[in-house]
């Protein structure tokens, strides 16, 4: 009998929190303006990303930023969220959409859009700015 008590609290729980997601918004793709993108090479990143870490790690040993041009728009990575960051995630999406990415079980970073396709993952960015600086 003292399961019960403790079953229904977690139900109650549970549904609190799903019903609080629904009304939030949280599950909702459509709730937030994208980030209107720049002309050019946009890099998705987050500080908190290995992968994207790797790239930052090449870009800095490589002078990237003085050989091409391109933008750099942070997206959120685990639980960190802004607004600003919502609309870059927002934008982000819509690339991934538009280069016909699965989407349904989130977008992976790095990721770059050049104006025409995308690309995925540490490697294929950075052979992608090696060949965009000249790089061997």
């Amino acid at each position: 009998m003292d399961k019960i008590p403790l079953f229904i609290i977690s139900v109650i729980i549970v549904a609190g929190v799903v019903f609080w997601a629904f009304q939030s918004g949280f599950f909702s793709k459509n709730n937030v303006t994208p980030t209107p993108l720049p002309e050019g090479i946009v890099l998705f990143y987050s500080p908190d990303c290995p992968h994207c870490k790797n790239v930052e790690d090449f870009i800095a040993q490589n002078g990237i930023d003085q050989k091409i041009k391109y933008t750099r728009l942070e997206v959120p990575f685990g639980i960190k969220t802004s607004p600003e960051l919502q609309a870059n995630a927002a934008a982000l999406l819509q690339k991934a959409e538009t280069c016909k990415i699965d989407t349904t079980n989130g977008i992976s970073i790095p990721f770059i859009w050049d104006g025409k396709a995308c690309l995925v993952g540490d490697e294929p960015i950075i052979n992608f700015l090696k060949a965009q600086a000249g790089i061997k």
